[in-house]
Parts: structure tokens; C-alpha cells; sequence
């Protein structure tokens, strides 16, 4: 059965890497539709007590975790005192990310190892760390932001593709697992948005490219992640917000 994603009154979401950008935009809207939400950071904390802040204004439940979601015992803690103060997952976006540009000449070993981690082994750790919890809810809503880099050359390096392209796989294989527990998983994989992270990429061939003629906006990428979560029959799908750049 489908969910109005206006009405999450009663659902504990946790988005990583929402203290600014897509994230940010991300937790207020889920705090606009009711949900109470975990708004995770790892050193941006100032930035993320304001999207707290805002989200208590709304009259929800809303707490900071800061945590690094790449190391599995601050992911399992980190859970662990979600559930202590607001209750079950059962709504989780795997968002943060680091997309450092790196030419293969400049690209090194721990570049490379630290954004598999940041990029990918997070969203892996924090599925497997909220999963108990949504089967004995007998429901969840998975979504991992991708990007368009999954699928295409992308500007930022090929350690951002072949995370971003992981991530997708990740989305594929946690779908067919979990579909028979009520628990769907998706990505939703945007082009250039404008955000601070996308700064770099205004002077690049990837920006002129753009057919719409213009960076996206983070609310464009929220609705279609509150889509998403709205829908019980999609999952293993990843749904392109990229302004044509990317056609599927």
C-alpha cells in the first residue's frame, strides 16, 4: 500500500550528511511532513543544531548526531541513540558525501580509499545498522543519493564514479533482499545542483552541457525523493534529477 509522503506523522527519520545542501533540504522536508528527524553531521555541527532548530520550530522531534558514518562503531552508536531518544528508523536517505576533483594524475590510493568509504561503505553501514529495526516494524524507506557521475564520465574523478556506481549496485542488491519485508530501497541520482559542493563545476564542460541551462535546485532533488518514500511498489530503482544530462 502506498503512503501520502505529505503525512509521515509517527516515522523516525535519520539523513546523513544533513547539516547543508541536498541533506539539509532533504530534513526539513520530512520534518514538513511530519516525521521526526536525526539530522547527522560530522564536523559541520553549528550548521546542523540551525536545521534542528527549524525542525523543532515545526513542532517535531529533532536531535543532532554528529557522527563519521564511515566507521561502523559510530554508525552503530549513533543508531543506537536515535532509538533511545526518538524511537525506530524506519526512514533512512544515506546522503553524505565528498566529491574532491582529482585528475587521474593527482588521484592517490587514500583519495581514493576515503571517498569509497565516505561514498559508498557508509551507506552499507548505516542500511545494516537501521535493518533490525525496520523488520520488526514490517516496514522502511532506503533512498541513497547517487549522481548522475554513476552513469556517465563525470567532472569529479573516477573514485567519485566508481563510488557513486557502487552505491547504485548497493540500491539493486538491498532491494531484492528486503522487498518481502516491506522495506523498499532506492537511489535518487541528481546532476549538477546548486549547492556548495557544486561550486567547482560551474567552470566546467559538464555545466555548459546541462540541455535545462541551469543548475538544479535542491528542493527539485527533495521531490523526488519524498516520491519515493511515498511509493511501496517502486524500489531497486535509481530515478535521474539531472536536467536532461543524463538521458535513460
Amino acid at each position: 500500500m502506498n503512503e501520502n509522503p505529505g503525512n509521515l506523522h509517527g516515522r523516525v527519520a535519520l539523513v546523513t550528511g544533513s547539516s547543508r545542501g541536498i541533506g539539509r533540504a532533504i530534513a526539513l522536508a520530512l520534518g514538513r511532513a511530519g516525521a521526526d528527524v536525526a539530522v547527522n553531521c560530522r564536523t559541520h555541527a553549528g550548521r546542523a543544531e540551525e536545521v534542528v532548530t527549524a525542525l523543532r520550530a515545526m513542532g517535531r522531534r529533532a536531535i543532532v548526531v554528529a557522527a563519521d558514518v564511515s566507521v561502523r562503531e559510530a554508525v552503530e552508536d549513533m543508531v543506537v541513540r536515535i532509538g533511545r531518544e526518538l524511537g525506530p528508523i524506519d526512514l533512512l536517505v544515506n546522503n553524505a558525501g565528498i566529491a574532491n576533483m582529482r585528475s587521474l594524475d593527482d588521484l592517490d590510493e587514500a583519495e581514493f580509499d576515503r571517498t569509497i568509504a565516505v561514498n559508498l561503505k557508509s551507506a552499507f553501514l548505516c542500511t545494516q545498522a537501521v535493518l533490525p529495526a525496520m523488520r520488526a516494524l514490517g516496514r522502511g524507506r532506503i533512498v541513497n543519493i547517487s549522481s548522475v557521475a554513476a552513469r556517465g564520465p563525470g567532472v569529479v574523478g573516477v573514485h567519485y564514479n566508481a563510488a557513486k556506481a557502487g552505491l547504485e549496485g548497493l540500491t539493486r542488491g538491498y532491494a531484492a533482499h528486503l522487498a518481502a519485508d516491506g522495506i523498499t530501497v532506492n537511489a535518487v541520482a541528481p546532476g549538477p545542483i546548486d549547492t556548495d559542493m557544486a561550486g567547482p563545476l560551474r567552470e566546467t564542460d559538464a555545466f555548459r552541457r546541462i540541455p535545462a541551462g541551469r543548475l538544479g535546485s535542491a528542493e527539485e532533488v527533495v521531490q523526488v525523493v519524498m516520491m519515493v518514500i511515498g511509493n511501496s511498489f517502486l524500489t531497486g530503482q535509481t530515478i535521474g534529477v539531472n536536467g536532461g544530462l543524463l538521458l535513460s
